[in-house]
């Protein structure tokens, strides 16, 4: 079993989140996906939510990157979403060394686990609105597809959200028939087992 650590991104972790990022933005233009900056995001732009407190690194590696946050995208979710009642995933990358792993699934049932722990009710992300193969991986996590917002100047707008907690009874472990990988949670005690 190989134990992977959940920890908040700290300023000295910049180069590294930047640097998975743009691995992954890299990917996806290299598979006709738009969804991200060709070479990645500048610094500007991740640096504030690192002093926010809401990205987060998976270690060793890093093994993927996540942000989670209350920020709702005004562009996409409106005051009839009842914005404050979700918390929202985004730049969540995991490394080409562990793709197919299951990684992004874990997270993604941390996630919801902390939405469940800060007392509201829907996990929330956005994404590519021409990418059918990332919309149907969300679909395949248990996300609903809300609504897909068209605008011009914006690669996203396919809108997905999930109930609150993992995506469906939880035990501690997600088999995908490979390698166990543990990932330890350090905010609060908690562990998510996905397989890889």
């Amino acid at each position: 079993m190989s134990l992977f650590t959940l920890r908040r991104a700290t300023p000295g972790d910049l180069t590294s989140v930047l640097a998975l990022l743009a691995d992954a933005a890299a990917w996806l233009h290299r598979q006709g996906v738009q969804q991200w900056p060709p070479d990645g995001f500048p610094a500007a732009r991740i640096d504030p939510l690192i002093a926010e407190g809401v990205v987060f690194l998976l270690e060793p590696g890093p093994a993927a990157t996540v942000a989670l946050d209350d920020h709702a995208d005004p562009e996409f979710w409106y005051a009839a979403d009842y914005p404050e009642s979700a918390l929202y995933v985004h730049k969540l990358a995991v490394h080409r060394t562990f793709s197919g792993c299951g990684l992004g699934e874990a997270l993604l049932d941390w996630a919801g686990l902390r939405v469940f722990a800060d007392g509201r009710r829907w996990l929330r992300l956005d994404c590519s609105k021409n990418n059918p193969r990332l919309q149907h991986y969300y679909l395949s996590q248990a996300f609903r597809h809300v609504r897909t917002v068209d605008l011009p100047h914006r690669a996203s707008g396919a809108l997905f959200q999930r109930a609150a907690g993992p995506r469906g009874p939880w035990n501690g472990e997600r088999d995908a028939g490979r390698r166990r990988i543990r990932i330890q949670d350090l905010l609060p005690a908690q562990a998510l087992e996905p397989s890889c």
